[in-house]
């Protein structure tokens, strides 16, 4: 039997994507929210080489996942994930920004310009 995940603020932040996601017809939203509905164990963990790798210079990123500080970054992106490690958020906080999802959702709740790695 299925449960879905147990931490409060994370059924908070999928309940808050589903909903945009519908009202808004805002399909990358979805795709985030079925992501963090995953079993913690099948959750995405992505390392700063791959999103260094697959962005380009000021573009936003999310990770619905948490993401882990193997490798550097060499130029300006922004990403947006469920969790960092703290290696992590201080490389990508050097030459870029790292924010929680919940704070992209607020500064871009269309989506525009978004992708998503993992």
């Amino acid at each position: 039997m299925r449960t879905g995940p147990t931490n409060l603020s994370l059924k908070n932040l999928i309940i808050e994507l589903n909903s945009l996601s519908r009202k808004e017809k805002i399909k990358i939203w979805e795709r985030v929210a079925d992501e963090l509905s995953r079993a913690s164990r099948q959750r995405r963990e992505v390392n700063i080489n791959r999103i260094n790798r697959a962005s380009k210079e000021n573009e936003t990123i999310v990770v619905p996942g948490k993401v882990l500080s193997e490798g550097e970054l060499n130029h300006k992106v922004n990403v947006a994930a469920w969790k960092f490690s703290g290696k992590a958020k201080e490389k990508i906080n050097k030459k870029g920004k790292a924010i929680s999802i919940k704070e992209l959702i607020k500064e871009n709740p269309k989506g525009k310009r978004v992708r998503i790695i993992g």
